[in-house]
């Protein structure tokens, strides 16, 4: 394909099934070749030592959904889809001991970049490359899990590696988000399609290979996929969107965020 060809070159958007091979292989190419922009439109909103749940703009400062910020202190903190670090990067000026890992090598560059004395691997959250009982907590935020299509080994492998009593809290996009157009106006507030239509959301280039994958599961899903890895569900965190929060972020946006929730934050502990 010539440079002119790809600066055409457009995916096509569909609704069909994708396993967990072509889901992790598109989605670290996707990754890999969409960073830089990602990096350049939400770093700002991102920071480079914050720890930021979602799109509304919740914060673990105020959230402390991993615990108190001084309880963190000489922890070993697992970061899951780490992105460029920067939850990790928090973490680490709690005085906890965070491993930052993502599926995607560019990503783990700009946590390079930024500057960074956390550990980075790169590796797939559904074989994670660490001894049973390495860590005490585990997080991800918007990272890994809308991507994978079996999120019930990746939350099995996260069981393997904490400690008992460790906490795994990760957030990904609303469940109800799927019924709804990804549209931050007006347009993205009518239901177009059936909340329970599981089918992945593909965008496959001409020859019908995946570029980006995402899966949709259902809060019921997400419930039993918890029990199902071997957690306890202790909280369901679904943030409001702020006053002070203007900006709109793909389909997220004030608009929408005033009328239904656009994440879903799960609480789990590990007996």
């Amino acid at each position: 394909m010539s440079q002119e060809q790809a600066e055409r070159y457009e995916p096509e958007a569909t609704r069909r099934e994708s396993d967990g091979a072509e889901s992790s292989r598109a989605n670290r190419g996707w990754w890999n070749s969409n960073a830089d922009d990602y990096q350049i439109e939400h770093g700002t909103f991102l920071g480079d030592d914050r720890f930021v749940w979602g799109p509304e703009g919740l914060d673990e400062v105020e959230a402390e959904l991993l615990g108190r910020p001084e309880s963190l202190k000489g922890l070993d903190i697992l970061e899951i889809g780490a992105g460029a670090a920067q939850c990790s990067r928090w973490l680490t000026r709690q005085g906890a001991r965070p491993v930052a890992l993502d599926l995607s090598h560019r990503q783990l560059q700009h946590a390079l970049r930024i500057g960074n004395d956390v550990p980075l691997v790169e590796a797939d959250a559904g074989a994670l490359p660490f001894r049973d009982g390495s860590f005490d907590l585990a997080c991800s935020a918007y990272g890994a899990i809308p991507f994978v299509a079996d999120p019930v080994r990746v939350f099995r492998e996260v069981r393997r590696v904490l400690r008992p009593g460790g906490r795994w809290v990760f957030s990904v996009t609303h469940p109800i988000r799927w019924a709804f157009p990804d549209e931050p106006g007006p347009e993205g507030l009518s239901v177009s399609a059936s909340y329970f239509d599981r089918t992945p959301y593909v965008e496959q280039d001409d020859e019908g290979r995946a570029v980006y994958v995402e899966h949709h599961r259902t809060v019921g899903d997400r419930v039993r996929d918890v029990v199902a890895g071997g957690f306890r569900l202790v909280d369901l965190v679904e943030p409001e969107w702020p006053a002070w929060n203007t900006q709109d972020w793909g389909g997220w946006s004030p608009l929408r965020g005033k009328l239904i929730p656009g994440s879903a934050i799960f609480v789990c502990v590990r007996d």
